[in-house]
């Protein structure tokens, strides 16, 4: 694999050390490792590792330099051929994700801090997975940056031990007792409170000598706060036993003298690899209860627990420490156990490197198809093939579909996830548009294939950050990456469909329709003929009476559909209508002149599943253009499809289906008008005709 790490800057401290270390371990495992950082103390050891190393401003934060380092990071991953883009702070992370976007590389995130939920922070989640170095982080990223924890994966903080020699607390005999606080001098690393625990302990055990070791440097922007610091240390008398020692990157040897490590943050920590630095080397800790410390020192067992800001039970645990050797072995032994365990470089390296494959190996796709009803139902020949071609598990496919078709879906073997759109005649501007854009980023698609080919779907695609985005060259077709020409208007659904996803390699040879009722179904549809006194063996014939509202040039006179139910009852057939609610009406008039025929009226009175179950029933099923003769195709029901205003080329045989299509090719036909006076095309098939 060849991997690109990106970070601010490559100095000493948790981030740099572990972009190092692993970075020399992938290079001794036969990969590709690059770096891109503002540069640091560390790169000279990083190039000597056999890895890369480029330097950009990944430290600055501001809109600008985001963008002017966007351009040559393409280059480098253009250039060094790179297949995982993995960023470690939020700043370098946004470059990075328009990077890999604008590439179509993998992009991964590791949160290595306990972000505050702000526009700026919410890049990190925009990763295929999000690397967590503890429990707490990984349940904030999913509480409250909504990152479903099938994108969030574990890898705690690990050492390379063989830098760390174990020197237990008891063999450690010297006059002054030796206290260590490493981090940079922030706030929130607690050094204001560690200072105040140390005046209580110099009042109470006035015979004991000590020493605090305050290890690492400030910021630029920091200078104040260690200004502060060296100010107190003279207010509480603490000059003879606090020394300041700057950034060091000799601290295995340092903890080889400390006695005692204190981690006092005050706030969340994302996980904290100076207690597994001195865990490893035999260091006694006492930390606060924060963050992913809770997840490295268990109380009393390997480590003490302490609330932060809280000088007085801080200071107490020091003394105990100080005071009892032996609990101060018992907790460096067991301390030691627990890093074999559970912090190791190897076990780090290996579960990150593990995470690549993964990313690399899975991909998801998304297959929007928003409407009409009767293309919804064609989709099933197109989500068959994509599955044949791209197999579970290591290809996760789902299907954009709107909510009112929701339920043909349902039962799909071809799928392992359907998106609902909730939009309604309320909510179908920009805002929902973004909500549902925003929910198809967290679940962060690799590929999206749209074959609903509208501004709305195109523009879901794209702010959804997809990196392959196929579909036709239509309204907003620069916004796609894989554009298919368009052919004719009139060209056939399911063909057109078929040469959307030859890009991918697909070949479509079956063109057989499925549909999937469920059990519950086909017992409604027992009940419903039951409640009809329809006998089991009863022959039954389905009359779709309309193709909807829109669609009434589709219709079939309802005087041809009154003579063809009344030549059907003299042979004993009866007849169930389907169609809309709004069909219910007329369909009370034809009930009054057929009462001795006893036609059944299912119009509204189905769920699209029960209707389906329902046309299963039928020995035969008529209806004009609409949904329900797809349907009647899906389920192997011999089907007679009439039209008019519409060709039927556009909706070939249906593959092996018996079915028969009545089309009058008349002068003013296929016209595709949705009002027309004479009706010319519907009236010339005669109920004789189909009878």
């Amino acid at each position: 694999m060849n991997i690109l790490q990106i970070l601010p800057e490559l100095n000493v401290g948790g981030v740099g050390v572990e972009t190092l270390e692993l970075a020399g371990y992938l290079v001794r495992r036969g990969h590709k490792s690059v770096v891109v950082s503002s540069g640091g103390t560390l790169v000279e050891k990083l190039e000597r590792a056999g890895s890369k190393h480029y330097a950009l401003s990944m430290h600055k934060k501001s809109p600008l330099s985001i963008i002017w380092v966007i351009p040559k990071l393409i280059r480098i991953i253009r250039q060094e051929d790179i297949e995982i883009v993995h960023a470690r702070s939020r700043g370098s992370a946004w470059s990075a994700f328009f990077a890999s976007f604008l590439t179509n590389r993998v992009f991964i995130t590791t949160c290595h801090a306990y972000y505050s939920n702000h526009f700026a922070s919410r890049v990190i989640g925009w990763a295929k997975y999000v690397i967590c170095p503890s429990q707490i982080i990984a349940n904030h990223m999913n509480r409250n940056f909504k990152i479903p924890v099938q994108r969030l994966r574990l890898v705690q903080r690990g050492v390379d031990l063989d830098k760390f020699e174990f020197i237990a607390p008891q063999k450690k005999i010297a006059d002054i007792f030796k206290i260590g606080i490493i981090g940079r001098l922030s706030r929130i690393k607690g050094h204001i409170c560690l200072l105040q625990a140390l005046v209580r302990v110099k009042l109470r055990i006035r015979n004991f000598p000590f020493k605090l070791w305050i290890i690492g440097d400030a910021s630029a922007g920091n200078q104040d706060y260690k200004q502060e610091l060296i100010t107190l240390v003279k207010k509480f008398g603490l000059s003879d036993n606090v020394e300041f020692l700057g950034t060091r990157q000799d601290i295995p040897a340092l903890l080889a003298e400390l006695n005692l490590l204190v981690f006092a943050s005050v706030r969340h920590e994302a996980s904290a690899r100076p207690i597994i630095e001195a865990q490893a080397g035999g260091v006694p800790v006492i930390a606060t209860r924060v963050g992913g410390v809770i997840d490295i020192v268990d109380d009393n067992l390997t480590g003490i627990l302490v609330s932060p800001s809280d000088a007085e039970e801080l200071a107490q645990a020091i003394i105990r420490l100080m005071q009892d050797k032996t609990l101060a072995g018992n907790l460096a032994a067991n301390a030691r156990k627990k890093v074999n365990r559970n912090f190791t470089l190897d076990k780090m390296a290996k579960s990150t490197i593990g995470v690549y494959k993964e990313a690399l190996a899975q991909r998801r796709i998304l297959v929007i198809k928003l409407s009409p009803l009767e293309d919804i139902v064609l989709i099933s020949v197109i989500l068959r093939a994509i599955r044949k071609k791209f197999p579970a598990p290591d290809y996760k496919i789902s299907l954009l579909i709107n909510k009112p078709f929701q339920e043909l879906m349902f039962n799909c073997p071809y799928i392992d996830e359907l998106i609902v759109s909730e939009a309604d005649s309320t909510d179908k501007g920009i805002m929902h548009m973004l909500r549902l854009s925003q929910e198809l980023r967290r679940k962060n698609f690799d590929i999206s294939i749209d074959f609903q080919n509208n501004h709305k779907s195109q523009l879901l695609a794209f702010f959804a950050a997809i990196s392959l985005r196929y579909g036709f060259k239509r309204k907003f077709w620069f916004l796609l990456n894989r554009v298919i020409p368009c052919e004719a208007v009139n060209e056939a659904p399911l063909k057109q469909q078929s040469r959307l996803i030859e890009e991918l390699g697909i070949d479509t040879q079956d063109y057989s329709l499925e549909l999937w009722p469920g059990k519950e179904d086909e017992e409604f549809t027992e009940r419903f003929l039951s409640g009809h006194w329809v006998a089991k063996n009863q022959l039954l014939v389905g009359i779709n009476v309309s193709a909807g509202r829109r669609w009434q040039t589709k219709a079939w006179p309802q005087s041809y559909i009154l003579r063809l139910c009344e030549e059907l009852a003299l042979r004993d057939i009866r007849v169930v209508f389907t169609g809309a609610p709004e069909d219910s009406a007329a369909m009370s008039e034809i009930m009054d002149l057929l009462k001795k025929a006893k036609p059944i009226i299912a119009c509204g009175r189905t769920s699209l599943n029960q209707l389906v179950s329902l046309i299963k029933r039928c020995g035969v099923f008529i209806s004009p253009d609409s949904a329900p003769l797809h349907i009647a195709a899906s389920t192997r029901v011999p089907y007679i499809g009439l039209f008019g205003p519409t060709d039927p080329q556009r909706y070939p045989a249906f593959g092996r289906y018996k079915g028969i299509v009545l089309y009058k090719n008349i002068s003013c036909s296929p016209c595709y008008k949705k009002a027309c006076k004479s009706k010319a095309c519907m009236y010339a098939i005669t109920p004789q005709e189909v009878l």
